[in-house]
């Protein structure tokens, strides 16, 4: 079942274009990833879903309604962690979270309950009497992760949720994208770090100039520019190789020799490097280094729009 569904979404600002007839789907259970170049109409796309601004024609639905007719339902069931850190640094972390989950309308024993769940799931527990204004970057990511949360949405949009932190933190986010996800939370997640997309996303969507210009798996997207890898293999001479019987291995497309290394391009489906490495070794030719070479989902993005992610 779909979570959202963005039919023909639309949204100017005066004449400019900021989201250009949008489609979009989004299933249950979905870790999607947004990606867009500062100004490409990403965050306006996301400030629609979570009604904080009016589209000017077109239609989102969560679960079957029409958002229109039922912002209350969506907001309810949307989490939102934006890309500015929204906590109070006066309140406790117990006190940020114990009031953004009120807001939602939960009060007494139950309310209690939600902070301090929240609170233990981004590992702020122990810290929940401090202040964030003495935390680190990376705990005050995970506190506004945790006000975020509280009111255990169906669907958590993050908007840079790792930015400017250490790597451990970034780490700990991670992990907790991952568990949430396997608690059944669908995740729309957007990054300046495409490794990060790369390694948690089931799904990617390119948005440029307000329209996606593609969507679908990492494989899927890498296959759009290319269908070839390179297998690079340094030797400790040449003499004696014959390209024409590497060429000849299945799935290998071209074979070139520059120096001491052997250049091999082979379609980019097929695992056969096995087959490569037995041939050198059958033939006596001995490996100095291999390094196989594949495109990653940064070229998709710089040979899809032409520039690079952080561009504006």
């Amino acid at each position: 079942m779909n979570i959202l569904e963005i039919k023909n979404l639309a949204k100017k600002f005066g004449d400019f274009i900021a989201v250009d007839n949008m489609s979009l789907s989004l299933a249950e259970g979905e870790i999607f990833g947004f990606l867009g170049s500062n100004g490409a109409g990403k965050s306006t796309t996301i400030n629609m879903i979570t009604g904080l601004i009016r589209k000017n024609q077109g239609t989102i639905k969560f679960l079957g309604k029409d958002s229109a007719k039922h912002a209350t339902f969506m907001k309810r069931n949307i989490g939102m962690v934006p890309q500015e850190i929204a906590i109070y640094e006066d309140l406790t972390a117990y006190e940020n979270v114990h009031f953004f989950a009120g807001l939602y309308g939960f009060r007494g024993k139950e309310l209690h309950e939600r902070t301090l769940e929240a609170l233990k799931f981004v590992g702020l527990l122990e810290k929940q009497k401090n202040f964030p204004k003495k935390f680190s970057g990376g705990m005050k990511r995970r506190l506004n992760i945790a006000c975020a949360l509280a009111h255990r949405p169906k669907l958590i949009i993050m908007d840079e949720p790792t930015v400017g932190i250490d790597p451990q933190s970034r780490n700990y986010i991670l992990n907790s994208v991952r568990k949430l996800n396997d608690m059944g939370c669908t995740i729309i997640y957007t990054s300046h770090y495409m490794e990060e997309v790369e390694e948690i996303c089931s799904r990617i969507a390119i948005i440029d100039h307000g329209k996606i210009i593609a969507e679908g798996t990492k494989e899927q997207l890498k296959s759009l520019i290319t269908n070839k890898k390179l297998i690079e293999i340094e030797v400790r001479t040449t003499e004696g190789i014959n390209l024409a019987d590497i060429k000849a291995i299945q799935g290998v497309a071209d074979v070139h020799c520059t120096d001491n290394k052997i250049q091999i391009h082979t379609d980019f489906g097929m695992n056969n490097l096995n087959h490569i490495i037995a041939h050198f070794i059958h033939h006596g030719i001995d490996i100095r280094s291999l390094d196989e070479k594949e495109p990653n989902l940064e070229t998709v993005f710089l040979t899809l729009t032409g520039r690079n992610l952080r561009d504006i």
